[in-house]
């Protein structure tokens, strides 16, 4: 028989939301709310008002940044890919990038983890449940730091096993813009997870490799080329690009003959010597199996070595890239 819900009073509220605590909070370790316009660290608290047309429909950009050490790593290259998302959906910057930056700051400091996972929101904002985008007088920013997981090969050292996802491909527009409407990605790891596979990639209505769920991929020719997707349907990610760049003085070393942009087939990724994932998160992680078929010598590479251990230094000492996080402020 059905039990008629409460109305639950503002006073009550505080009672409710502690009793709805769950394990997984425990990643969560700061959120900052314009619409507050303040950062709360209770997991509990960290929410969105319903009529954000970022909540009820995905009208928002969103960046994921990565803080090691009390340092956040290549944010200039998110924010830039942060306009390039808001131009096209019309979405006003809520304040300059200078502030921006020391909001991120902040939260990463009220989390008190060094080590962070920051996801950055500019939503559409609140003003009605309806589709229409004019009905939010301004957008508003959400800034989560929460737990940063392991690179996969940290946890996975023997490498990745990769399948041909059966997701249709986002069309060139949003492809190209990290909006929150993020189903098809959504749909992309479920496939990887119901298929016990470690990551699923995409090809476009011609055939060409796109990208992962969350991740960019590229491929190490057996002549030596490393070759990464053109931009038509892919979100060009900001570790890929950052990864190419590294790579560039392999090829006066001899590793590599070439780094060059190239439309990628199926077949090159199955005669591939290397395949490489790219991301944020995964960093550089080596493919060992496609469709059941292994990658090369099946193990990781020689190209996934160098580069691999060229991006983490990168993250670590390039001062050019970093932006220490003055976190004693935050026990003062």
């Amino acid at each position: 028989m059905h039990k008629k819900p409460p109305v639950i009073s503002a006073a009550e509220l505080p009672a409710r939301l502690a009793a709805a605590r769950q394990p997984f909070h425990d990643a969560y370790y700061a959120m900052y709310s314009s619409v507050l316009g303040g950062i709360v660290t209770d997991p509990v608290l960290m929410m969105i008002p319903v009529d954000d047309h970022l909540v009820h429909r995905g009208d928002g950009v969103f960046e994921s940044i990565k803080c090691s050490g009390w340092n956040i790593y290549n944010l200039a290259a998110h924010l830039r890919r942060l306009q390039h998302s808001m131009k096209p959906l019309a979405i006003m910057p809520p304040c300059p990038d200078e502030e921006l930056i020391e909001l991120i700051s902040d939260t990463v400091c009220a989390g008190g983890h060094g080590d962070s996972l920051i996801r950055l929101l500019i939503s559409r904002g609140p003003g009605s449940l309806n589709v229409n985008p004019y009905d939010s007088p301004r957008s508003q920013i959400y800034i989560v730091a929460s737990r940063l997981p392991p690179p996969f090969m940290q946890t996975h050292p023997r490498g990745a096993r990769v399948e041909t996802s059966a997701v249709p491909v986002k069309p060139s527009f949003f492809a190209r813009v990290k909006t929150c409407n993020y189903l098809p990605n959504v749909l992309m790891k479920k496939e990887a997870v119901d298929r016990k596979v470690d990551f699923v990639v995409a090809f476009d209505t011609d055939g060409f490799l796109a990208e992962g769920a969350t991740e960019n991929v590229a491929v190490v020719t057996k002549d030596r080329i490393l070759a990464y997707p053109h931009a038509a349907h892919i979100l060009t990610g900001t570790t890929m690009i950052r990864v190419m760049e590294l790579a560039r003085p392999l090829v006066a070393g001899g590793l590599l003959k070439e780094v060059r942009q190239q439309n990628i087939t199926r077949e090159d990724l199955k005669t591939a010597g290397e395949v490489l994932i790219l991301g944020t998160t995964v960093n550089v992680t080596a493919v060992v199996e496609y469709d059941g078929l292994p990658i090369g010598a099946g193990r990781p590479g020689p190209v996934y070595e160098a580069l691999s251990k060229l991006l983490a230094d990168d993250m670590k000492s390039n001062s050019d890239l970093l932006i220490p996080v003055n976190h004693e402020r935050s026990s003062k």
